[in-house]
């Protein structure tokens, strides 16, 4: 059931700047305990299917990488350009990627990266593979659960 308040200024803007500040100061809170440091193992071995499912989405460029990984972990991945671009040189090596410079709309250059068919097949065999390790560790922790 959710209450409705209704203030007279000026009194109610003095009581909601106090209610913003302390739903803010929590948010911080809440913030910090879900924020985890991630295991640089684990974060290492994500980042070939991470970035070759983003590009599977569709052509990108390293910055949009970065902050779709922010987005897609919740902010608990958190590359940086040296993390990212050895791995999207690496996948350009390997022939998993393409890349091609493009002006972006405001006219500065962008270096855009975009899957190949060998990185597709790459990508259902990686996608494989991470099923296998999730299931058997869902598998390991549901039984542990009931221990």
């Amino acid at each position: 059931m959710s209450h409705v308040i209704f203030l007279e200024p000026p009194l109610s803007n003095a009581i909601l700047a106090v209610l913003e500040l302390k739903l803010t100061y929590i948010e911080q809170q809440c913030i910090k305990h879900l924020r985890m440091d991630m295991n640089k193992d684990l974060v290492a071995a994500s980042a070939t299917p991470l970035v070759l499912a983003i590009l599977a989405e569709g052509d990108s460029y390293g910055y949009a990488i970065i902050k779709r990984v922010a987005d897609l972990s919740g902010g608990h991945l958190q590359w940086t350009d040296g993390m990212l671009y050895p791995v999207l040189h690496r996948l350009e090596r390997l022939g998993y990627v393409a890349a091609k410079w493009s002006s972006a709309e405001n006219g500065r250059k962008r270096k855009y990266y975009r899957i190949t068919k060998e990185g597709r097949a790459q990508l259902a065999t990686q996608r494989q593979q991470w099923t296998a390790v999730d299931g058997a560790l869902r598998g390991i922790w549901m039984q542990a659960c009931t221990v």
